[in-house]
């Protein structure tokens, strides 16, 4: 009886091991990929801003600074299926975002910008070949890239699954080029554990403009030639088992700086802080909770099964051990039969 119980253990034991070894290492990543048809909506506000507008005046373009504006930025992004990179069960996806940051007095739009790209589902890096990927942050100025560069390197939308205490390359739309993304401490959101990642950008020249001069103090002249300098310090908390990013917040400034001038002398033409609402923060929650429940069952439970496992094979092996011994020692063991031979 002793024999079966032990074979029993030592079939249970193998049978767990093998089963939190297919769950981590091949269900883990099947779960483990952002979706091809994705489809999220992030808003984000912010008041007392000082920004550059375009009004119509007669039919034409007037450039005006106004302030102690406020100011809703809404991103949108989806799943493109149409292009040739994606295929069912695949491992890139084709995300694209659009953003529009209007006034909330008046609806007029101070930015704009649209962006296609190939990402990787597993490590959310932009990828190539990538046929349809593009920048535009001007109406009809669409910047496109040969398909085997990757055109916008690094991270764009979120954090990879696992996320780690370490720094990050994120894509950076203004300046066009991967930032760092800093590891900054760990902070709790409505009970959540996040990863706090910090990003900085210099005052960077991303631009030339001609201006009317008067909208830099030149009234004098017609039209300036300036040169458009941009820094920002966003600050971002992720869920780190599922690499969302549930609050998201930006301190930019934007400054004109013409001929004569140096960063930090020319006209602001943007200085203002947007930060994700409260109800984008509780949705963002709600879904990195949801996500993290989902993975958890890949991650945690197999880590149960092999201990579990593993101490059900050695309490296995022990009993059968004992149990083979006992065998042999009682097949040694003199019976009453053989005394009574032994004697005669």
């Amino acid at each position: 009886m002793r024999r079966i119980v032990s074979f029993i253990l030592l079939g249970i034991g193998v049978f767990a091991v093998a089963l939190g070894l297919l769950l981590r290492f091949y269900a883990y990543p099947q779960l483990a990929k952002i979706p091809l048809d994705n489809e999220s909506t992030s808003v984000a506000q912010g008041s007392g801003i000082t920004a550059l507008v375009i009004r119509t005046v007669n039919g034409a373009p007037q450039p005006e600074i106004r302030h102690n504006m406020t100011l809703t930025s809404t991103t949108y992004v989806t799943g493109d299926l149409t292009q040739p990179e994606v295929k069912e069960d695949g491992d890139v996806a084709v995300y694209v975002e659009a953003t529009k940051t209007t006034d909330d007095a008046t609806g007029i739009v101070v930015d704009a910008s649209v962006r296609s790209l190939c990402i990787d589902r597993h490590t959310n890096e932009a990828v190539a070949p990538c046929e349809g990927q593009y920048i535009e942050t001007e109406q009809g100025k669409k910047v496109t890239a040969d398909r085997n560069t990757v055109q916008q390197p690094g991270l764009s939308f979120k954090f990879p699954f696992e996320t780690e205490q370490k720094d990050y390359q994120f894509y950076d739309l203004s300046v066009r080029k991967p930032v760092t993304a800093r590891f900054d401490g760990e902070e709790t959101i409505q009970g959540l554990d996040t990863y706090r990642f910090v990003m900085t950008v210099p005052p960077t020249k991303i631009g030339d403009k001609e201006v009317p001069g008067s909208l830099i103090g030149k009234d004098d002249q017609p039209s300036v030639n300036t040169e458009l300098y941009y820094q920002v310090k966003k600050t971002v908390w992720v869920e780190p088992s599922t690499g969302i990013v549930v609050v998201g917040q930006q301190e930019g400034k934007q400054e004109l700086v013409a001929e004569d001038q140096s960063p930090g002398e020319g006209t602001v033409v943007f200085d203002g802080t947007l930060r994700f609402t409260d109800e984008t923060i509780n949705d963002n929650v709600t879904k990195a909770e949801d996500n993290k429940s989902k993975l958890s069952l890949l991650t945690s439970w197999p880590v149960a099964m092999w201990i579990i496992g593993g101490i059900l094979i050695v309490v296995g092996l022990v009993m059968l051990n004992g149990s083979q011994r006992g065998g042999r020692y009682r097949s040694e063991v003199p019976t009453r039969r053989q005394h009574a031979d032994a004697a005669r």
